[in-house]
């Protein structure tokens, strides 16, 4: 048997212990896993939302055992701090604020930290009374990628589907704000009573995600 020279026996061996070892291996479960428990919607919202302000109202927002969901597009939310990708030049609809704020008490960044845009509260559906708050952990799911996120801000009363610059990137969307994001389809999972604080700590989000996500599997 031919011998490996000390130097590449041990490049040879780091390599399989990270081949061997859970943590270089994907965690969580995989988009098709999520996909296959929203197969079918019990309806929790009084009346369904738009995806954009010309389209119709045909969108439901649906309850899962610890979760919630629904099925939308994608518009980029570029609010928050000014940046070079984020500003009013960048964004003709742009707002230097968020609904919810980083621990330093500032507007979240949303071209660096993945974030989803919750309808404000209204009569058709108000997040708050299930389980939704500012922080709180979503798995976005789009072209057999899942990203996962916080709760990081509200939108229209009657508009749903809408995601931070820095979840547009990651799921491999265009996220310019003016002409970027996509039809979808985009499933966007939320799971009841989560929190991540720092809510700017996107580690915390994807290991808390991974987590609440297979337990939402094991339960569904």
């Amino acid at each position: 048997m031919r011998k490996l020279a000390p130097g590449l026996f041990a490049v040879s061996a780091l390599v399989a212990s990270l081949v061997a070892s859970p943590a270089a291996q994907a965690a969580g479960p995989s988009a098709a896993q999520l996909l296959a428990k929203l197969t079918s919607c019990q309806q929790i919202s009084s009346g369904k939302y738009r995806s954009d302000s010309e389209t119709a109202a045909n969108i439901p927002v649906c309850g899962k055992n610890g979760a919630v969901w629904y099925k939308a597009d994608l518009d980029i939310d570029c609010d928050g701090q000014v940046t070079s990708k984020c500003n009013k030049n960048t964004d003709p609809w742009f707002q230097p604020d968020t609904a919810f704020h980083d621990s330093k008490g500032k507007p979240l960044v949303a071209d660096k930290l993945p974030y989803v845009v919750v309808p404000s509260a209204s009569g058709t559906w108000d997040y708050r009374k299930f389980g939704i708050q500012g922080g709180g952990v979503v798995a976005v799911i789009y072209n057999n990628r899942v990203e996962y996120a916080v709760v990081g801000d509200t939108g229209p009363s009657n508009i749903i589907g809408e995601a931070s610059y820095a979840t547009a990137v990651d799921l491999g969307i265009n996220p310019n704000p003016e002409n970027g994001g996509t039809d979808g389809p985009v499933h966007y999972l939320y799971f009841k009573n989560s929190k991540v604080s720092p809510i700017e700590d996107h580690g915390k989000a994807t290991s808390q995600g991974e987590t609440l996500a297979q337990k939402f599997l094991n339960e569904n």
